[in-house]
C-alpha cells in the first residue's frame, strides 16, 4: 500500500534540501564586503586530507574588506594561503605571523556581472533540482493509481499531485527570493 503522505513528506524533503543547498553556495558568492561566508567552505589540504577552513581556522571579519583567518594550528597557515588562492575566488591571502588576512578587493562592473550571471545559473539549477522531485513524486502517484493493490482514486491521484504542485511553487518562490536578494546584494556598490 502507497502512502500518499509519505510520498509528499519524500517530496518536500527533497525540495527543502535543494533549497538549503542553494544556501549554502549563495554564502560563497562574494560582494563587496567581507563575509565569513566567503571562506569557510574553502577545502584545504591539512595533515594529508581535504577539510573545510571553518574547522581548521577561525574566520573574523575585521574590517569590512577584511577577513582574519586564526588556525587553530599554527602549522597549517600555508595550506590555507594556498587552498584561497587556488580556490577561484580572486583574493591574494596574507600570512601575517600567526593570523591569515584576506583583503576582499572592490568589485569591478563586469565581475558584478559575472557573479550575478552565476547566480542566475545556481538559481535554475535548483529549480531544476526541485522540479525533478515533482516529477519523481508524480512518477510514484502514477504507479500507485495503475497498481491494483493500492486502491487509490483518481481523485486522490489528481489531489496528491496538486499538493505536490503547490510545494513546487512555494519552493521555487523561496529560490527565486534567494536568487533575487543575492544579485540585488552584488549590484550594490
Amino acid at each position: 500500500m502507497v502512502d500518499l503522505d509519505e510520498i509528499l513528506m519524500t517530496v518536500e524533503e527533497h525540495m527543502e534540501k535543494a533549497v538549503t543547498y542553494l544556501t549554502h553556495e549563495l554564502r560563497g558568492v562574494r560582494t563587496g564586503r567581507a563575509s565569513t561566508g566567503l571562506v569557510e567552505f574553502v577545502q584545504v589540504d591539512a595533515y594529508g586530507a581535504m577539510t573545510e577552513l571553518r574547522q581548521l581556522a577561525l574566520v573574523n571579519v575585521t574590517e569590512a574588506t577584511q577577513l582574519a583567518i586564526k588556525p587553530y594550528d599554527p602549522s597549517t597557515a600555508t595550506a590555507i594561503v594556498k587552498a584561497l588562492q587556488n580556490a577561484g575566488l580572486g583574493l591574494n591571502p596574507i600570512a601575517d605571523g600567526k593570523i591569515v588576512r584576506v583583503n576582499i578587493p572592490a568589485l569591478t562592473t563586469e565581475r558584478r556581472n559575472q557573479l550575478a550571471s552565476t547566480i542566475k545559473q545556481m538559481g535554475e539549477q535548483a529549480k531544476v533540482t526541485v522540479r525533478n522531485a515533482r516529477r519523481d513524486a508524480n512518477k510514484e502517484v502514477d504507479a500507485a493509481v495503475k497498481d491494483k493493490d493500492n486502491h487509490l482514486s483518481e481523485d486522490q491521484a489528481k489531489q496528491s499531485k496538486e499538493e505536490v504542485q503547490d510545494l513546487l511553487k512555494k519552493y521555487e518562490t523561496q529560490i527565486e527570493q534567494q536568487v533575487t536578494k543575492k544579485a540585488k546584494e552584488i549590484q550594490e556598490v
